[in-house]
């Protein structure tokens, strides 16, 4: 069944996971989601992630990561969607919990977490929040 919204279901998938204690989720892949799973693994979020061929399609396999058994991730949020798109310049890129979490952003330069835009001086669409 065709999905309108792949970053929203990818971020659900995660968020369902977590709340069910998995050690890990597989999720359809695309660029846009390696990307954003690799800002979540440098930012500590998840332990890893891979690409695994299945059927002819892609397949991410994200490993949740957690702390004494409480997760890693504890908010997953869709600020832009297909009927909404939020762009921001580069001097009103959001700060998550005041630093805390961190924004993901769609740029010129690639998928970028907030901070790393504000050091290269670039805005574009947020994606989502992570804390």
């Amino acid at each position: 069944m065709p999905v309108t919204d792949p970053i929203a279901d990818f971020l659900t998938r995660i968020r369902n996971a977590v709340k069910a204690k998995k050690r890990y989720v597989d999720i359809p892949s695309s660029n846009m989601k390696v990307g954003i799973a690799e800002i979540m693994k440098n930012a500590k979020f998840i332990r890893d992630y891979s690409i695994t061929e299945d059927n002819k399609q892609n397949v991410l396999r994200i490993l949740l990561s957690y702390v004494d058994e409480e997760p890693s991730v504890s908010g997953l949020k869709r600020i832009s969607t297909p009927g909404l798109r939020r762009y921001v310049g580069k001097d009103e890129i959001p700060r998550v919990l005041n630093g805390l979490g961190i924004a993901v952003l769609s740029t010129p330069n690639g998928v970028i977490n907030d901070r790393q835009a504000r050091l290269q001086g670039v805005g574009g669409e947020v994606l989502c929040y992570i804390w």
